[in-house]
């Protein structure tokens, strides 16, 4: 009798095995694409598509510690090891938008989170910025010889640059950066650093059984930050020594007396989800002021330069002539040859050697051509850059001055009114300063055409070729030029910072007079210089804007901590931390979406003598801040044994609360051979054990659950084989519903966690 026997199927559709061209290090998958973004051991960036399709590999040239998406996909954010983070785009083959260095150190982890909650039930309008009203699009940041891009950490390109800063369209976000020192910056949309905090100024208080102590960390290091959806915390696993807080630092006897190991902390950032409108208002202006400080540096830059190498060609053709004249034996100048020249008395020998025979007609328009078309790209340069730029920042000054006014609002983040009023009256002044330079900068222009147009006129007269095709000068022109401009230099004096523009004193007596009438206050601006404005106003803005940046760091507090498990040494080898926050589906009570977070990580088998081969899983930390007031406990855990022969790579929290595993065997004879498998645990239907915090500090809380060990078998698990040996990183995603595994030898499996396959084409 012929049975029809089912076939047997496997858990995750194996999609492809693929060959890698190096090691990975880091690997994370798009949050709204099939897109996963692979970092190399040699540090480059790899971009491919679902069916492992290359989209493009860069090299930014430095040590990647650290990557994270943003929320909306079309960026990735890099940490690297000299503490910049630098923004790429996606969609433009990994381009990069913008370098800032936010801290000292290395950074090691990164994330980046959107405010999901909608404002519908909020009285606060939506921000719409009017800057698009009243100006054209922002400048660019002017490409002329001599400028490399992105050495103000900018790239040139316009659609990059509107990209980030035009930032009203999107929803309230922030990229969160943490160091290996102990530093975490947070940054609006990822371009506007409006807080930092280090975990060793936090003072904890810990109630305990007999009395309340605080305590503190010494030489920690961040190894994981994940924002909460709400944005109102913030939770981060470090390394460091946990020591009371009435020990000296400078202690070295209480060095290695406190809890060594790891830590977890959670912070208090709701100042970013009940002021989220204000800054949104506040980083939009500031960080497309940021953005323009850098087109005017830029400007300014180019103008100096194409300037100097315009005047110091104009000095190597014409700085033989006083040597011609001391060769002749006369007591004279140049300006003075020239004069007599002009006047008609006589030609002096040198002048004429100078202009027949050194200069010449030929020589002479190639240093008419060199000045006049650098005067006319350093107008360009005012014009398309320069002024919009000094414009748009005017504007956009007094956007905030009106912002800091409504005290209401913006006083509690930081916005000072007197500070905005100052920076604001400093960019109406480099208004002034611009416009002064580009009035000086045609007048000079102008001079120098007419001298040269008076020279090559003399040289026609000289070598008898004079025609009536020679263009017409102004003699009185020619005298102001040499009594001004032929030994001076007045548009590189205005484009240095450190000079003084010196001005008649019947002058300042007529602008004392002008104050009177209001308006502006500052009488000394006509004594500077435009570089010297710039400066001024640059300063001015970062000391109001310095405000609100100190005001939101001081409002992210350290609520709790809880010490994991011990670490015998340090430094700290990488540990498998993943943590991630979900609704709270048994909080069926509460009006609103409540979050649990879930913090699992793999606790090294010299942690405990009495704890190996697990992994620990909490949840809660977060939820027991809100009970605690009310008296009720949330926080619990529970340890999970991997099974015998396997031990754990790395894992990753799964959507609804499961937890994925990467296992490899241990009876493997070398490093690199034998298998591996893939499991997932539900961590719902697992037997959490509370876990109390009203208890001493000075003792590891996760040792007291080693008789409540859940022993995970793999008869009863989701599991799958894989015939590599495995290594980290195991990219996750939940949206999409894939996982990419690594094997030692340099091959990427791509699984669907959603689909099961047939063992018979696995085994084909």
């Amino acid at each position: 009798m012929e049975t029809d026997e089912a076939p047997r199927l496997l858990p995750f559709q194996l999609q492809f095995d693929k060959p890698v061209v190096s090691p990975i290090k880091i690997a994370e998958w798009n949050p709204e694409k099939d897109l996963l973004a692979m970092v190399t051991e040699d540090s480059k960036i790899l971009l491919h598509r679902f069916n492992w399709q290359r989209l493009w590999t860069i090299s930014p040239g430095r040590c990647i510690t650290s990557l994270c998406w943003r929320p909306d996909g079309k960026a990735i954010a890099v940490g690297l090891e000299d503490g910049f983070v630098s923004l790429h785009d996606v969609e433009q083959n990994g381009k990069l938008l913008r370098s800032v260095k936010s801290h000292s150190a290395a950074v090691v982890c990164l994330h980046w989170e959107e405010n999901g909650q909608e404002d519908s039930s909020s009285n606060v309008p939506i921000y719409e910025d009017r800057t698009s009203r009243f100006f054209p699009s922002a400048p660019r940041v002017p490409r002329l010889p001599g400028v490399v891009g992105g050495d103000a950490g900018f790239l040139d390109g316009e659609d990059s640059f509107q990209e980030l800063s035009n930032s009203s369209h999107q929803r309230f976000n922030i990229l969160c950066s943490g160091d290996k020192d102990g530093s975490v910056c947070f940054s609006i949309f990822g371009i506007f650093l409006i807080g930092k905090i280090n975990i060793h100024k936090f003072s904890v208080c810990t109630p305990s059984l007999d009395n309340k102590a605080t305590h503190r960390l010494l030489n920690a290091s961040i190894h994981k930050v994940v924002l909460s959806k709400d944005l109102c915390h913030l939770t981060l696993t470090c390394s460091g020594e946990m020591v009371e807080d009435r020990v000296e630092i400078t202690d070295k006897r209480a060095i290695g007396k406190g809890l060594l190991g790891l830590h977890c902390l959670v912070l208090d950032t709701s100042i970013f989800l009940k002021r989220k409108n204000e800054l949104h208002q506040v980083a939009q202006q500031a960080s497309n002021i940021e953005e323009l400080i850098e087109v005017i540096r830029a400007s300014l830059s180019v103008s100096s330069k194409q300037w100097s190498d315009a005047m110091r060609t104009f000095h190597e053709r014409f700085d033989p002539l006083c040597t011609m004249i001391i060769d002749h034996g006369l007591d004279s100048i140049p300006q003075e040859e020239f004069l007599s020249l002009l006047c008609g008395a006589r030609t002096s020998p040198p002048i004429h050697q100078f202009l027949v025979n050194s200069l010449g007609e030929v020589g002479l328009k190639r240093v008419a051509k060199v000045v006049c078309s650098a005067g006319k790209e350093l107008q360009l340069v005012v014009l398309d850059h320069l002024q919009p730029a000094a414009e748009i920042i005017g504007f956009r000054m007094g956007e905030l001055r009106g912002l800091s006014r409504w005290r209401a609002r913006f006083k509690g983040i930081g916005l000072d009114e007197a500070l905005m009023n100052h920076a604001t009256d400093k960019a109406g002044m480099l208004l002034v300063q611009v416009e002064r330079f580009m009035m000086v900068l045609s007048s000079v222009v102008q001079q120098f055409s007419n001298f040269f147009s008076w020279l090559l006129k003399c040289i026609k007269m000289l070598m008898s070729e004079l025609n009536d095709q020679l263009i017409p000068c102004n003699s009185e022109l020619v005298v102001l030029f040499l009594r001004y401009l032929y030994g001076q230099d007045p548009i590189q004096l205005l484009l240095t910072a450190s000079e003084v523009v010196e001005i008649d004193p019947g002058t300042m007596d007529r602008v004392k007079e002008l104050v009177q009438f209001g308006g502006f206050s500052d009488c000394e601006y006509l004594r500077r210089t435009l570089a010297e404005e710039f400066q001024l106003m640059e300063s001015g803005f970062k000391e109001a804007i310095l405000m609100p940046f100190t005001a939101i760091s001081k409002r992210v507090l350290c609520n709790d901590f809880l010490p994991l498990f011990p670490i015998p040494s340090s430094p700290v080898s990488y540990v498998p931390t993943t943590i991630s926050y979900y609704k709270d589906t048994l909080d069926v009570a509460s009006s609103h979406d409540n979050l649990v977070d879930y913090i699992s990580f793999r606790i090294p088998d010299e942690s405990f003598s009495d704890i190996s081969n697990c992994i620990g899983i909490l949840r809660g930390l977060m939820h027991d801040l809100r009970n605690g007031e009310k008296g009720c406990n949330s926080l619990e855990a529970v340890l999970l044994c991997i099974p015998d022969g396997y031990h754990c790579v790395d894992l990753s929290l799964y959507k609804e609360s499961q937890i994925v595993l990467l296992l490899n065997e241990t009876t493997g004879t070398s490093e690199t051979s034998g298998n591996a498998c893939m499991m997932i645990v539900d961590a719902i239907g697992l037997p959490f054990a509370s876990i109390s915090r009203f208890t001493s500090p000075n003792h590891w809380k996760l040792q007291g659950l080693k008789d409540s060990i859940v022993y995970l078998q793999m008869e009863t698990e989701k599991v799958r084989s894989i015939p590599h040996f495995v290594i980290a990183p195991l990219a996750v995603s939940a949206s999409r519903g894939v996982a990419c595994v690594f094997a030692a030898r340099k091959r990427a499996l791509v699984y669907i966690l959603e689909e099961d396959e047939d063992e018979v084409s696995d085994a084909e």
